[in-house]
């Protein structure tokens, strides 16, 4: 599955999704991109999860219709908490489908 992060999600968890390709909006060279342009650029280059700290992309943009996975991390982006919910995290990713959003919630 082609993942790709966005500017505020951890990038040691692709070391932890080995079976995934994991790309950053930075090397793609979007990380001026807003949300919607994000998406859209995203969906053009056919990948199939966006991974996202922006808990308010639900509220900022339309969902309806779109191709691409969404999955935001909540709570704490820190990696030393982030790195005990690795198993939830993949397993978020792995029940991904086109179109879907989903919300893993990492405690302070």
């Amino acid at each position: 599955m082609l993942i790709l992060f966005d500017h505020g999600a951890p990038r040691g968890l692709a070391r932890e999704l080995p079976s995934h390709t994991v790309t950053t909006a930075k090397t793609m060279g979007w990380e001026q991109l807003n949300n919607g342009d994000l998406l859209q650029a995203a969906e053009e280059a056919a990948f199939y999860l966006l991974l996202t700290t922006d808990q308010n992309i639900r509220y900022q943009q339309n969902l309806s219709g779109r191709k691409i996975a969404i999955l935001v991390l909540s709570g704490t982006t820190k990696w030393y908490r982030v790195r005990l919910h690795c198993e939830r995290i993949a397993a978020a990713v792995n029940d991904a489908k086109p179109g879907s959003y989903a919300e893993v919630f990492i405690p302070f």
